[in-house]
């Protein structure tokens, strides 16, 4: 009966242990599923996050992903290069221990503040942290000149903070010298086996500097580039307000007059009456039908209708249209140009000249080609907002390598000149 109770506890515990081995297993398996549901889940935030940048127009943060940039944590676990020195002090193979407590403390004390102070560009550049290098390379001559053996292995640690720390021209002289002064001292206790501790401490500092560079390359590119982003689409913003100062004045003005002109006719013969409002309409459809293109991007101002357009308007105000053409034929994007002058120009004339009379005098050559539009009014046409009306047609011609003077003509009323070179497109692209 006791040999069978032995029998039965002994399968009891053995049950048990196999119980306990699998339930271990267990554990362990669910926290390497955990781990890997977790990154997982890190990838998936990080690439839906990219997807909504994307569809806002803004660049990559390649920063934000589950690795990320290196950082001062990077630089922190290469600390334990000196488990070998705590090692000895632990075991007491170390003379006066105390003393290689205390630049243990030092040491690590000055490498973790300057390691952290590398990734800040006015606090790496600051005199303090010159000095604390200066600390603690002395303190890592000292330990390791006056131990040898493990202590040794803070010379790389010292090239590693020195990488961090130094950039540009200053870091080649400054790693010679940290190499150098590791290859003397180690040298003295090790012999040509130093030559692990002079390879070790001038590839840790060249290599961190250069890693540390690239990473601050990357980080000033991508700025760069969504610094770009917003210019763009600023430039798109100034284009598109342009478009629509220059549509809708012109469209509006010729409206107004011709509702003025219906209002005016309309007691006395409601038919012509009638012809304004039907040209009224078809203005409004017309202006529908270009401010729709405008959004969509792909506008050109023509020129030949620009000039019917600004004839219909002067007239139906009450001035004079006068067009003299000559030259050859224009290129499509010098044509474009010079139709948003015509248009900016005729609605002023029509909204502020008071003018009774509108010159358009258009003279090209093979080389320049010359826009001059001058009415008799004493409208103050120039006095539009910066950035707006004459402003904007400026900054047109200008990015074309053209120009646009306006100002009082000499016998009275205002004038307008347009000059571009025959091919604008060596200039930019004006037309946007």
């Amino acid at each position: 009966m006791t040999e069978h109770t032995r029998a039965g506890r002994s399968t009891t515990e053995e049950g048990t242990d196999m119980r306990g081995d699998r339930t271990a297993a267990g554990g362990k398996a669910d926290r390497k599923a955990d781990r890997k549901a977790d990154w997982a889940a890190r990838k998936a935030e990080w690439r839906a996050s990219e997807k909504a940048r994307k569809a806002r127009g803004e660049a990559p943060d390649y920063g934000s992903g589950p690795m990320g940039p290196p950082n001062a944590f990077t630089l922190l676990p290469w600390l334990l290069l000196g488990m070998g020195a705590i090692s000895n002090i632990v075991h007491g193979e170390t003379p006066n221990p105390w003393v290689g407590a205390a630049g243990l403390l030092v040491f690590n004390s000055l490498y973790v503040t300057l390691v952290f102070r590398a990734f800040h560009k006015p606090a790496r550049e600051a005199a303090a942290t010159r000095w604390c290098l200066g600390a603690l390379a002395a303190v890592t001559c000292a330990m390791a000149g006056g131990y040898g053996g493990d202590w040794l292995l803070f010379f790389p640690l010292l090239g590693l903070a020195t990488g961090a720390v130094v950039r540009g021209r200053r870091l080649a002289p400054v790693m010679f010298t940290v190499t150098a002064v590791a290859g003397v001292v180690a040298g003295l206790w090790e012999g040509w086996d130093a030559l692990g501790i002079v390879y070790g401490t001038f590839l840790s500092g060249m290599v961190t500097a250069a890693i540390l560079a690239l990473a601050e390359t990357v980080r000033e590119l991508r700025e760069t580039r969504q610094e770009l982003a917003r210019a763009a689409v600023d430039r798109e913003r100034l284009r598109f307000s342009r478009d629509l100062h220059d549509l809708l004045g012109h469209t509006l003005s010729v409206i107004v007059v011709k509702s003025e002109a219906a209002r005016r006719i309309a007691p006395r013969d409601m038919d012509a009456a009638l012809d304004q409002v039907r040209d009224i309409e078809s203005v409004g459809r017309q202006a529908l039908t270009e401010i729709r293109e405008a959004v969509t991007g792909y506008r050109e101002a023509s020129l030949a209708a620009e000039l019917d357009r600004a004839r219909a308007a002067l007239t139906a105000a009450g001035i004079e249209p006068v067009v003299r053409q000559s030259g050859p034929p224009l290129p499509p994007q010098t044509a474009a140009l010079l139709g948003w002058v015509v248009r900016e120009a005729a609605t002023n004339a029509v909204r502020h000249s008071g003018a009774s009379r509108c010159e358009i005098e258009l003279d090209g050559t093979r080389d320049r080609v010359r826009l001059v539009i001058t009415d008799d009014g004493a409208g103050a046409v120039g006095s539009t907002p910066s950035g707006c009306g004459l402003t904007g047609l400026r900054e047109r011609l200008a990015a074309s390598g053209g120009t646009l003077t306006t100002g009082p003509a000499a016998d009275g009323g205002f004038r307008v000149t347009a000059e571009l070179p025959a091919d604008p497109a060596a200039g930019g692209d004006g037309t946007h």
